[in-house]
């Protein structure tokens, strides 16, 4: 098992598939979806297979979303990270993103910004990365305020599937202009 990232409080490493119980537990939450095209899994089976999907990632793009784990508990409580993105999105192809997602008992914890602080610092050290992108629905004020919080801006306003989004941006140059501000 590969450790991507490690902060004070996580771990992030790669997706297994002894994940999907929590996986399943997060993913068929209604309310984890409600900005996510409100499609919650029923099935174990669909968590499975979205691991496996991410972990064909990993060998295809050499990236994709991490487990975030509690480093006091050991608990799996969502995932986040980057993700090469090979579909077109907001008139863009081939670009890496960042994201999360949590267990509902973990929100409200600091996990979306601090996973994302950890996976741009990978992304700009470690990959070498220019820019990294985020989209958040305009009314998901929890997630536009963490990618906010972690240094990305809003950049435009666009339309996915007949709902507002915001385009998140930010460059290397920006995030190390953040990091000499600390």
């Amino acid at each position: 098992m590969k450790i991507f990232v490690e902060t004070h409080r996580i771990v992030m490493r790669e997706l297994m598939l002894s994940d999907g119980p929590l996986m399943f537990e997060m993913d068929s939450d209604p309310e984890v979806h409600l900005y996510l095209g409100n499609n919650p899994n029923t099935q174990l089976s669909q968590s499975e297979e979205d691991i496996r999907f991410i972990r064909k990632q990993y060998e295809d793009n050499g990236i994709g979303r991490w487990a975030v784990i509690d480093k006091e508990s050991n608990e799996f409580v969502g995932w986040g990270g980057l993700k090469f993105i090979t579909i077109e999105t907001n008139n863009r192809n081939h670009f890496y993103e960042v994201g999360y997602r949590f267990l509902r008992r973990h929100w409200g914890k600091g996990y979306a910004t601090e996973s994302t602080k950890a996976a741009l610092k990978y992304a700009f050290e470690e990959l070498q990365l220019a820019q990294v992108y985020a989209m958040a629905e305009k009314e998901n004020a929890g997630s536009r305020h963490a990618l906010q919080k972690s240094g990305f801006k809003i950049t435009e306003q666009f339309d996915h599937k007949g709902i507002t989004c915001d385009w998140f941006e930010i460059s290397k140059e920006d995030w190390i202009k953040k990091q000499d501000e600390r």
